[in-house]
């Protein structure tokens, strides 16, 4: 239920990230790249022929509290009207920030960031969008500016430094409803991973829900178990329903695509909702 191709920041094309989920034991996938839609038809092809489902899927950027969010849609409409409008803006609003970034990199000393990490998603997959962080910390690595991507997200690109813009966001409550306008099961990715005290947490959770909100992501990938069952905490408080996913990237990155810690038993699986089988946790 959360995954990533090369029409974002994966490693891996549309087609090939099904293969290997197939290989896995995965039979519902949900592709949700960042922002972009690009890859579902390439995907959905594909998992036909594997006689596999395939869920619609997005992870929406947008702003809350001075913070760049990640909101998973599911199950929509994707010629709904206020999606489509909403991909365009943010599709020009990652080539903005790409932009930026670069620029902002040159100041510091490090020209040519932009083409060097288009050239480096490009080899990866011929995509329209604008390169990613990933990207710009893959040219720094190649550049030799840093020794791997871990440093290059620690010194430039990781939250609160110079790559962390997000001018070009639309609010949580826009995107939420973005999503409700065209039928989405809306669920708030990684609410761990922000650099949130409990209580900034808490009022994520609580301005989501006000805005329309149905499920927090609890498990994502090897997430330490205490974090899942902090978010398991907060979910039964809310009354919300829950979703995981590998979050997965590619091979050798954050975790395998099926693979993640299980949900607590008690807790309602958003994918009920789809009236699908869930997904195989492996881990």
């Amino acid at each position: 239920m959360h995954c990533h191709s090369t029409a974002s920041d994966g490693a891996l094309a549309p087609a090939v990230l099904v293969a290997r989920a197939f290989e896995k034991g995965v039979r519902v996938l949900a592709l949700t790249d960042h922002d972009t839609l690009e890859g579902l038809d390439e995907a959905r092809e594909a998992a036909l022929a594997l006689n596999m489902t395939l869920i619609n899927g997005v992870e929406l950027s947008c702003t809350w509290g001075g913070a760049t969010i990640h909101v998973l849609g599911y199950g929509f409409d994707v010629n709904a009207p206020a999606l489509v409008e909403a991909i365009a803006k943010l599709h020009d609003g990652r080539w903005l920030r790409a932009e930026e970034i670069s620029r902002k990199l040159a100041l510091k000393g490090m020209p040519g960031a932009l083409e060097g990490a288009r050239a480096i998603q490009q080899t990866l997959g011929d995509s329209g969008n604008a390169p990613a962080r990933p990207h710009f910390a893959d040219f720094l690595v190649e550049a030799g500016y840093v020794k791997d991507r871990a440093e290059a997200f620690r010194k430039w690109l990781g939250a609160g430094k110079l790559g962390d813009v997000k001018l070009h966001w639309p609010t949580l409550e826009d995107t939420v409803a973005t999503l409700r306008a065209a039928g989405a099961w809306i669920s708030l990715a990684h609410p761990s991973h922000y650099d949130f005290t409990r209580s900034k947490r808490r009022r994520l959770i609580g301005d989501y829900i006000q805005a329309g909100g149905h499920a927090i992501e609890v498990v994502n990938g090897h997430q330490p178990a205490e974090q899942v069952g902090g978010l398991a905490i907060l979910a039964r408080e809310f009354g919300l329903l829950v979703s995981a996913g590998s979050d997965f990237h590619g091979p050798g990155g954050w975790s395998e695509i099926g693979e993640y810690r299980p949900i607590p038993e008690d807790l309602p699986p958003l994918w009920r909702r789809f009236k699908l089988e869930p997904p195989v946790a492996n881990v």
